[in-house]
């Protein structure tokens, strides 16, 4: 026997649910990793993406940094060079080059760099800032070519130079290409040494890889952001290779600079005002007040 309809709860209620039914963005909270902690995502933007309240920093975009360092949030963009896009003709589950369209789409930029000139704090300097969210911020010639522009270019203002790096190593489908960048990124390092220009690294979480084997751990001077994982094999790849537990915090901002491999770790708020008071210091005053063309709105 069939039972027939009931026309209240088969009729009415989906009609009513439809009908209330309301859209909820989905990226209208952010959730902290460290407390579980549910904050309103313009909340969190605003706060330079640092959790109010456990203070965890979240990652942040090339875009964002520059924005948040440079006085007035407004520089000039540096060009950078264009390079082959898909030298070795790469592909894994997917084209080389049908990665870099997706990440190019999702970002907005060409490359894993954004490199900006202007003032912080009153200083002519040229910041590079790595895009995480660019295939992981991963070095390859185009990151390498943008690298040494970006310090070419400080050579030519005579300013200090300033990282932010954000990066999960050497970038796998160019192969030995990437891996010359290394070499190629140092040389750069030794130019701005020879020329008694200050290189300032801001270690971001996570900086790993072929980036810190070169010019992330080259800087005069190198702080980190809290909690910033820095390393150049992970943890968990070091746990299965010597089979014994690590401790509490290894290879963390924290850690190393008890460890002598950072000179200071400053909470994100504190970046813009700690890096211009060290660039008074490595610089004499008449260097810092060179003339500096005014920046346009980026």
């Amino acid at each position: 026997m069939v039972e027939p309809m009931n026309w209240i709860s088969e009729v009415v209620r989906p009609r009513i649910k439809t009908l209330f039914k309301r859209e909820t963005p989905e990226n209208l909270w952010v959730k902290c990793p460290d407390t579980g902690q549910m904050v309103f995502h313009k909340e969190v933007e605003a706060n330079h993406w640092v959790i109010p309240g456990s203070e965890h920093h979240l990652k942040m975009s090339a875009q964002a940094r520059l924005k948040m360092m440079f006085d007035e949030g407004t520089w000039i963009d540096v060009a950078l060079p264009e390079v082959a896009p898909d030298p070795l003709k790469f592909r894994d589950e997917k084209r080389y080059v049908d990665r870099l369209k997706e990440a190019r789409a999702k970002t907005g930029l060409q490359d894993a760099f954004k490199i900006g000139y202007g003032r912080v704090g009153g200083l002519p300097m040229v910041l590079a800032a790595q895009e995480f969210g660019f295939m992981a911020g991963s070095l390859g010639m185009a990151a390498g070519e943008a690298f040494v522009r970006g310090a070419e270019t400080a050579l030519e203002k005579r300013t200090p130079y300033v990282l932010f790096a954000a990066s999960g190593g050497a970038r796998m489908q160019e192969g030995i290409l990437s891996l010359m960048q290394m070499p190629r990124t140092t040389v750069a390092v030794r130019r701005l040494n020879a020329a008694r220009l200050p290189y300032i690294v801001v270690l971001t979480n996570p900086t790993t890889g072929g980036v810190t084997a070169s010019y992330a751990m080259l800087g005069d001077v190198h702080l980190a952001e809290p909690g910033a994982l820095i390393c150049f094999a992970g943890p968990r790849v070091i746990e299965q290779t010597i089979r014994e537990k690590l401790p509490d915090g290894f290879q963390r901002a924290e850690y190393l600079r008890e460890h002598g491999m950072v000179d200071q770790v400053v909470h994100r708020h504190q970046l813009r005002e700690t890096i211009t008071r060290l660039c008074k210091l490595l610089t004499n005053a008449a260097e810092a007040g060179t003339s500096l063309s005014a920046p346009e709105a980026a």
